[in-house]
């Protein structure tokens, strides 16, 4: 008996008369793999491959209300503060579209852009959705586009499914921002957490240390503080914190430990490096805010650094500085505020600061677009140094608020400043806090010194310049003298009222260049010429004849 082999069915394919289809009917007969063929299994299986539709990932589960809410809130939040207040006009409508194309840092595969009248998602190339423009200014209305693309994103994205908000955040703003200036940024809810910390203080104990070894060290106990009054010493090691153990700890993690609310109890066990044993306090947090003036004493010269401008800056150096006039009494003979270094801060600080040596005249103006921004400072009109001489220290990395006050006590004849071109940063910002607790940090103005030139890209140029090789403090001033018509000429094309052309700043610039100066001759250089009224006095007409700065 022979068994025959059944044949297998015939599988008919309909076959439509559209290009795609007689081209993958031709591609079946090249292959031999006709559907009534040998190998039915085999050619079905090639079909279902050749047409299968690419494979899009299912839609990502319906985000809840609040988030959907909390999304455009904060796009609307921020994209109405940039349009309003940034210092050059931009609409609602070139800053969604930035900031959609920031979404590629998420995802390099999305594209955003705009199409005629709509905004359209693409992925590797292939329309994902669009959604209509709205009208150039509506910022409600474009912070709702960026919410429904962000949505769509996700579902044809694996990344930007699994992004969360404030990676979303970070990735549109940071596309905002990143083509208006360098200084203006974006910060999520832990960065300006810090910032803010920086800025207005923090809840906290009141010390600063170092890690060394995996050991957490005391540096410095500040005066008054919760820990100053527990005992804590420099060299205190901590070696627990709420009963937990400290060593190994990350900075970070020590931080967010000692620091919380304000009138919350923290217990600490610290050891000192003279004994073994531990001891264990509790403390209860106070407002602290991080020290920004330091002082030192010469031989009739009191020397203040100030590291940057927080909310208690100019409160700090008029307390030292008053301490140490009941303290030094007539042998107070000059004072030296020490700005190298220095990067900005708070204007209105910066602006306290210099009020407290003048007493007279403009400090600083500010000018932007919105009417917020328009400012003219003026000194209140009580010198509390009793006009004794003064110098500045600034080099090319002091900045925005340090160059206030330099530019504000030189443009007055209230100070020489001895040092390098500082850096030019003659813009101002506002902080912008958005509904997610991060901020925006916004430029929104430009400020202009006293005589009358706007500080941006040209910064503040030293009367006596320390910069180029090595010199003595003695051939510093001999040489800047010499040099006096050329300097006074200088300084009369520093102090143009126009912002002048970069080529033409650059070669400024370069008369006192930044990249090189001799920090330790610039204290020799301060003491002699505070130390001689007829050569300080010398020193200030360098820069006072060309600086519009006459007594009123």
């Amino acid at each position: 008996m022979v068994t025959r082999r059944k044949k297998s069915p015939k599988i008919n394919f309909m076959v439509s008369k559209d290009r795609y289809s007689r081209r993958l009917y031709a591609l079946f007969s090249r292959a031999g793999l006709r559907a009534c063929g040998k190998t039915p299994l085999l050619a079905l299986l090639v079909l279902l491959t050749a047409c299968a539709v690419p494979y899009a990932p299912p839609p990502p589960p319906p985000m809840a209300k609040a988030d959907l809410q909390d999304l455009t809130e904060v796009f609307a939040v921020g994209y109405r503060n940039i349009s309003e207040k940034y210092i050059v006009p931009i609409s609602a409508e070139v800053i969604a579209l930035d900031g959609l194309s920031g979404l590629s840092s998420i995802d390099p595969a999305l594209q955003v852009h705009k199409r005629g009248k709509s905004v359209v998602l693409s992925y590797s190339g292939n329309m994902v959705t669009s959604r209509k423009a709205p009208t150039a200014d509506n910022s409600v209305a474009w912070a709702l586009v960026t919410t429904d693309i962000t949505i769509a994103a996700k579902s044809v994205s694996a990344d930007m499914l699994n992004a969360s908000n404030e990676k979303v955040f970070e990735a549109v703003f940071d596309g905002v921002l990143s083509g208006l200036d360098i200084f203006s940024r974006y910060a999520g809810a832990e960065e300006a957490k810090r910032n803010r910390a920086r800025r207005d203080g923090f809840g906290g104990i009141g010390v600063t240390f170092k890690i060394k070894h995996a050991q957490i060290i005391v540096t410095a106990v500040l005066p008054g503080t919760p820990a100053e009054d527990a005992g804590l010493r420099t060299g205190d090691v901590i070696t627990a914190i709420n009963g937990k153990p400290a060593q190994g700890l990350s900075r970070s993690t020590v931080v967010s430990r000692l620091r919380g609310p304000t009138q919350t109890d923290i217990t600490i066990t610290v050891r000192s490096p003279q004994a073994q044993q531990t001891n264990t306090v509790v403390l209860t947090r106070q407002h602290i805010v991080p020290v920004t003036v330091t002082e030192k004493r010469y031989r009739g010269l009191l020397y203040f650094k100030i590291a940057s401008f927080n909310q208690d800056t100019a409160r700090s150096l008029s307390a030292k500085l008053t301490k140490a006039q009941a303290e030094m009494g007539s042998g107070l003979k000059a004072i030296a505020l020490d700005l190298r270094g220095n990067p900005g801060g708070l204007l209105k600080q910066s602006v306290k600061v210099a009020d407290l040596l003048l007493s007279h005249g403009k400090i600083v103006s500010t000018r932007g677009r919105h009417l917020d921004s328009l400012h003219d400072y003026d000194a209140s009109g009580d010198d509390v140094a009793n006009g004794i001489p003064v110098a500045v220290f600034i080099d090319g990395k002091s900045a925005s608020a340090a160059e206030i006050v330099a530019a504000a006590l030189q443009d007055r004849n209230r100070a020489v400043v001895i040092g390098t071109s500082s850096y030019g940063k003659g813009t101002v910002q506002t902080v912008i806090r958005l509904p997610n607790d991060g901020e925006i940090t916004l430029t929104w103005s430009r400020f202009m010194a006293p005589s009358g030139y706007p500080l941006h890209g040209l910064g503040v140029r030293p009367s006596v310049c320390t910069s180029t090789q090595d010199r003595s403090a003695e051939q510093i001033i001999k040489e800047t003298f010499l040099a006096s018509a050329e300097l006074k000429t200088t300084f009369e094309s520093w102090r143009l009222p126009s912002l002048q052309a970069e080529d033409i700043r650059s070669k400024l610039r370069a008369t006192c260049p930044p990249e090189k100066h001799q920090a330790q001759a610039e204290m020799a250089v301060a003491k002699r010429l505070l130390g001689d009224s007829i050569v300080y006095d010398k020193a200030l007409d360098l820069s006072a004849k060309h600086s519009q700065a006459r007594k009123e």
